[in-house]
């Protein structure tokens, strides 16, 4: 017997069963984003190596230990994409949309890093990204957080995240800070986790993200970047806070969070929970003013975010917020039994969804008995059964059969069935 191939570890597979959840949010954040006037676009999932390493950092961790990188036959370097940003910027610029335009972008796909999986961390995951461009003022900033705020209402999700904020500041004050950062840390360098000490030489503002306990509390005392900042930083921050709270959008001032991406500058934030133990992020995002450039086009701000699809998942469940009607994928299942009805079914399935094309109908084929049709209508979830055997043929009539309530069952004429059903409530 052949060896099964298995899918490869921390890459999953969506189930049926998992799928309706995945276009709840998905189609949730779909229409989100259009009553916002964002438009969809799609890249590719394999982008030139080099692409990354200028946009992230060739010393991040995503560059140096998490991308699938491989050369392809013609000895070009490619890499399954680890994010969204850079490639979002790499085909806007390649197609002209970005100079002396303002653009508002939304995407969604799967993303690739190799790190260890575990529970709501997969090698291939999925995103669902917001970039815009061309607005260089603080209420774009606002607006970006306002609309996730909404979607966590829209989710149910409010009460379950909470809102960390910062500012960076220009690039010129960001390493100016992290020049005395580095100063100070330097005379503790002994004192610092290993992964600390190596982000020191190559990422020092990372370190303000260790999990160390011993690092985080060298930190306590250790310069603040808020000292550093330039007056325009200031002033955009101020703007963006006194939007948010005119918004009544509740928020943390988090000072040491730097986001792990080369490319930030001024507004970084994250939505984090408690609810799913260290794994607590759920959208993080900021403004890169500095990416258009750095990859080859001319200067325009720009702010973006991504939310991690599974992690949302993950979240929705486990706080029981998935809608019922969600799961209930099928209203009606027809039940044919007896020569020439599965002829009918089909028709009559066909008919109605003509009728009311928000009705979900299943067809039963392949024959079978009585019995046997009804176990299978009854684990379909269907709300109601319509059975058409030889006597119903006969009579042109069909026996509906309530399947979830007290109803019972009833005999109607077929061609009354459409008008009947649109009384119905699913």
């Amino acid at each position: 017997m052949a060896t099964k191939i298995q899918a490869i570890r921390g890459m999953n597979d969506i189930l049926p069963a998992q799928s309706p959840v995945w276009q709840y949010l998905e189609s949730t954040v779909k229409e989100l984003l259009a009553s916002y006037g964002y438009d969809e676009i799609r890249m590719p999932i394999v982008e030139q190596t080099a692409l990354f390493k200028r946009s992230i950092g060739e010393v991040t961790d995503i560059v140096e230990k998490e991308m699938y990188t491989f050369d392809d036959r013609n000895g070009d370097s490619l890499t399954l994409r680890p994010e969204g940003t850079a490639s979002c910027v790499r085909a806007c610029e390649e197609h002209g949309l970005l100079y002396n335009q303002t653009q508002r972008l939304w995407y969604t796909g799967p993303m690739f890093r190799h790190e260890r999986p575990q529970k709501g961390r997969y090698r291939q995951f999925y995103q669902i990204g917001v970039e815009t461009f061309g607005i260089a003022s603080a209420d774009i900033d606002a607006e970006v957080i306002l609309m996730t705020a909404r979607l966590w209402a829209q989710l149910g999700l409010t009460n379950a995240v909470t809102l960390q904020l910062n500012t960076l500041g220009s690039n010129e004050a960001r390493a100016n800070y992290r020049d005395a950062l580095v100063a100070y840390l330097s005379e503790r360098k002994d004192q610092l986790d290993e992964d600390s000490q190596r982000r020191l030489e190559t990422n020092p503002l990372r370190v303000l993200d260790s999990k160390d306990q011993n690092t985080q509390a060298l930190l306590a005392d250790a310069p603040q970047l808020h000292d550093y900042l330039d007056d325009e930083s200031r002033e955009h921050f101020a703007l963006l806070r006194s939007i948010l709270d005119a918004a009544g959008v509740k928020y943390e001032i988090n000072q040491r969070l730097v986001r792990g991406l080369d490319y930030y500058c001024k507004t970084v934030f994250e939505w984090v929970t408690d609810q799913l133990g260290s794994q607590g992020t759920v959208c993080a995002g900021g403004r890169y003013d500095g990416l258009v450039e750095q990859l080859g086009g001319k200067p325009t701000p720009a702010v973006g975010f991504a939310m991690g699809v599974e992690r949302l998942i993950l979240l929705l469940e486990t706080l029981e917020l998935i809608p019922a009607e969600v799961l209930q994928t099928i209203d009606v299942y027809i039940c044919p039994v007896g020569e020439g009805s599965a002829q009918v079914a089909l028709l009559l399935a066909d008919r109605l969804r003509d009728e009311h094309s928000w009705l979900r109908i299943q067809t039963h084929c392949g024959g079978g008995s009585f019995k046997s049709q009804m176990k299978k209508a009854d684990k379909s979830g269907a709300h109601l059964a319509l059975l058409l055997g030889e006597d119903e043929i006969a009579n042109g009539t069909v026996t509906v059969k309530d399947l979830r309530g007290e109803g019972g069952q009833q005999t109607l004429a077929l061609n009354d069935v459409g008008e009947w059903l649109a009384q119905e409530t699913f």
